[in-house]
């Protein structure tokens, strides 16, 4: 395992419970060395200071909505020789940086993305996959769950999520941090056509797993129904700028507008909207595509990373060790106390709660700390099962656990 310090930025906005959440789960971490950055607004600095994870992170307050301006101004902080980034309404397994870090091993890597689980804990919402300078993106195929190293070329890069992904200090201080025109949507993908510029490489690491709830905030409802789509087009029209050149933008603006429309009829459909939101919401989009082309293209802006303490988060000289918890639905309230007893002594703990139906599981990692996996003692946890699965509960709870052993145990 490397031997490298990582810093772990989060940047938050309107988000304090889901904030802290995600940091309960940063400091169930196995890894042996890494500090915390978190660049909050008001709201959320105040909910990290007076948590019990006060003094084991370092805080910024940032209250702009510029998620690029706020990830520069968490890289102005770190100190680790890696900076890995997660979003706050993400949490990781406690695998998730050993993994990420792991990568680095090979002195040929520049940066690192994983995979991401969706709302329901086990479908995935985001593998490995390409982005062009056109807002492009296309499956990469993998030969196996193994970590692999891709090399990007001009026009096409290797993309990495924003919220499971990281990167050598040396290769941002020497091609630049985030763009600020980027104020929200494409901010890493400018990032990915840049390091492919710059002929860097980038692992991707299928084992180093988050789970990404995409939780409500300014700018979308739960429903993931948007609020405005302003600054999605802004993005959109300073991604062509920068990097289609002198290539007829307007087919790929026509093809994002209609990739908007479609997302906003399947709200309609849903009920999450009404005819007149998506005409309005259309609105915002080409009149942030109008901003977006006005403005300024400038270079990316120089990092210099903070020279102060490493602060590491780690409190505990030996890694947690994992328990099981399981029993039926029924019990659920004397074995969630018993979980959330457990985690508070450090230990990282998955519950499962079954009960005698064929209902679809899910799994969620609990504010108290510990992962949580409910659903039917016959049904499914993932789409490739049957809908109905014959078996006995001791039988479901091995399966169920050696299903996440690899991102669950240090070993």
């Amino acid at each position: 395992m490397t031997g490298m310090a990582a810093s772990v930025v989060v940047v938050s906005r309107g988000r304090p419970a889901l904030l802290l959440r995600c940091l309960r789960s940063l400091s169930q971490m196995y890894h042996d060395a890494f500090e915390v950055v978190v660049v909050a607004d008001s709201e959320g600095a105040d909910a990290v200071q007076s948590s019990d994870l006060s003094g084991r992170v370092k805080l910024v307050r940032f209250d702009d909505a510029n998620i690029s301006a706020a990830r520069n101004l968490g890289l102005s902080q770190v100190s680790g020789d890696i900076v890995a980034f997660i979003d706050d309404d993400a949490v990781a397994e406690p695998t998730w940086l050993s993994y990420l870090m792991s990568a680095f091993d090979d002195p040929q890597v520049d940066a690192a993305t994983g995979f991401v689980r969706g709302r329901n804990g086990i479908s995935y919402q985001s593998r490995a996959s390409t982005i062009d300078e056109t807002m492009g993106v296309a499956p990469l195929e993998l030969a196996s769950v193994s970590t692999e190293v891709f090399a990007g070329r001009p026009g096409r890069a290797i993309k990495t999520e924003g919220t499971n992904c990281a990167f050598r200090l040396s290769v941002l201080e020497q091609i630049g941090g985030f763009d600020p025109a980027f104020e929200y949507y494409l901010d890493e993908s400018d990032l990915n056509i840049r390091l492919a510029l710059a002929g860097k490489t980038t692992a991707v690491v299928p084992n180093a797993q988050v789970h990404h709830t995409t939780a409500t905030s300014e700018r979308r409802a739960f429903s993931r129904m948007p609020a405005t789509l302003f600054q999605v087009g802004a993005s959109v029209a300073v991604f062509l700028r920068k990097h289609a050149g002198s290539k007829d933008h307007k087919p790929h603006v026509e093809n994002a507008v209609g990739t908007q429309r479609r997302r906003l009829l399947r709200h309609l459909v849903a009920g999450n909207c009404e005819p007149r939101d998506v005409a309005r919401l259309l609105g915002t989009f080409t009149a942030g595509i109008a901003d977006g082309y006005k403005r300024p293209i400038v270079e990316p802006p120089r990092i210099k990373a903070g020279k102060g303490n490493f602060l590491n988060m780690k409190i505990a000289a030996a890694p947690p060790l994992h328990q099981v918890i399981s029993g039926r639905l029924y019990q659920a309230k004397r074995l969630r106390y018993s979980a959330s007893k457990a985690a508070r002594s450090g230990a990282v703990i998955s519950l499962y709660l079954f009960s005698r139906t064929a209902l679809r599981h899910r799994v969620c990692y609990h504010p108290n700390g510990y992962w949580e996996q409910i659903g039917g003692l016959y049904g499914r946890a993932n789409r490739r099962e049957p809908p109905i699965i014959g078996t006995t509960f001791a039988k479901r709870v091995h399966k169920e656990v050696n299903r996440v052993a690899l991102f669950r145990s240090p070993d």
